[in-house]
């Protein structure tokens, strides 16, 4: 049968039907379909039969983000939110497409809901490598001057790699790094689990830390819950700007906003076997400061992949290995295994810190194995 003879044998079929038979069957099909009642659908014939009331955007912040929408603060009023259908279109390489702190444009629906027709260019970015693909950006927080990288002496201990990995995060995203090493009344009241070999050191790493990172111009704010210790320093710091609490599970971002913040989020002690904290904040949260500025608190992490990095870039990030390079045999020296580095001897002689230079190889060594992973 040609083509031809194909559409004209359709066309008698369709023309020669009971149409009208055909409709009825349809919406007694209609009425006893029962997937219109599900919440999806719900809510997107609530978005259908509602008309905006201001046809104009308006433009908030993002507050929260939650299972059941994004909240939006805009004009002394809280809003919460979809994503318009044209925005989920653009998800690329991005684990998620909008983050706490960022700026949008809204559509009002009514009084408690509205719909975010746009993301507002960002100024700043703390982001990190998704865990599981690790070929996907995760944002963590948008538009803030700086994030406190939250460390403590012990409980869990202090990983100076893994405040590296967010040193480098928050340069690379336009935002100033601070260090705050927390519990270090712990120094001098260590919990019983510890043995006297192990607080010692604690000790010697927490003082090595404090002198390397202050003599690279970073600011580390040590801070102590229990005697107050750097709560008024740390406030100061906070005034008038945007913050982002992140760090590791346990170390006490929680307990510190409530210090500085007076308000009462919940908390959970550390695992006394393991010495590990345990996640009490589940999603980022923004807070507005008394006097003005920001805080937004943030899960705690385990690992921190660096979004967006390569092996040619990554010295440029430790300065004092940056500025020694030029001195190597080979133009492109690693500072791992070539002979004449100028590198490796400066950390010899003590002119570059055995932490910082570490960091710098076991972030060479895993951006090798994404490298021959692919």
């Amino acid at each position: 049968m040609s083509k031809q003879d194909h559409f004209l044998n359709w066309e008698e079929q369709y023309w020669g039907s009971d149409r009208k038979a055909s409709r009825k069957q349809r919406k007694t099909a209609e009425k006893k379909d029962r997937s219109k009642f599900k919440k999806s659908n719900q809510d997107q014939l609530l978005k259908q039969s509602k008309k905006l009331v201001n046809a104009t955007d308006i433009q908030g912040r993002v507050l929260t983000i939650a299972a059941d929408g994004i909240t939006v603060f805009a004009d002394e009023h809280s809003y919460l939110c979809s994503l318009k259908g044209a925005l989920k279109q653009k998800r690329d390489l991005m684990k998620n497409l909008i983050a706490v702190g960022d700026l949008v444009s809204m559509q009002i629906i009514d009084e408690a809901h509205a719909v975010i027709t746009q993301v507002l260019p960002r100024n700043s970015i703390l982001s990190r490598a998704d865990n599981l693909s690790r070929n996907k950006q995760q944002l963590i927080a948008t538009n803030v001057d700086q994030v406190f990288i939250t460390a403590s002496v012990c409980s869990p201990k202090l990983k100076p790699l893994l405040i590296d990995r967010y040193i480098i995060a928050a340069q690379k995203g336009n935002i100033c790094p601070i260090i705050l090493i927390n519990k270090v009344d712990l120094l001098d009241n260590p919990p019983d689990r510890l043995s006297l070999e192990a607080i010692e050191e604690e000790k010697r790493l927490y003082d090595e830390f404090i002198h390397t990172y202050q003599s690279l111009n970073f600011i580390v704010i040590p801070l102590s819950i229990i005697t107050q210790e750097g709560i008024d320093v740390l406030k100061t710091q906070m005034q008038n700007k945007t913050s982002v609490f992140s760090g590791q599970s346990g170390v006490g971002k929680s307990s510190l906003i409530n210090l500085v913040t007076g308000l009462c989020f919940a908390t959970r002690k550390v695992v006394k076997r393991t010495g590990k904290g345990s996640h009490t904040t589940t999603q980022a949260r923004m807070i507005p400061l008394e006097g003005g500025g920001y805080c937004i608190d943030t899960p705690g992490i385990q690992s921190f992949g660096i979004w967006d990095i390569d092996k040619k870039t990554l010295s440029s990030y430790f300065s004092e290995i940056f500025s020694i390079s030029s001195e190597c045999q080979f133009p492109n020296c690693t500072h791992r295994e070539e002979p004449n580095c100028a590198v490796k001897k400066a950390v010899e002689t003590g002119e570059i810190s055995t932490l910082r230079f570490a960091s710098y190889c076991a972030l060479m060594s895993s951006l090798s194995k994404k490298h021959q992973n692919r």
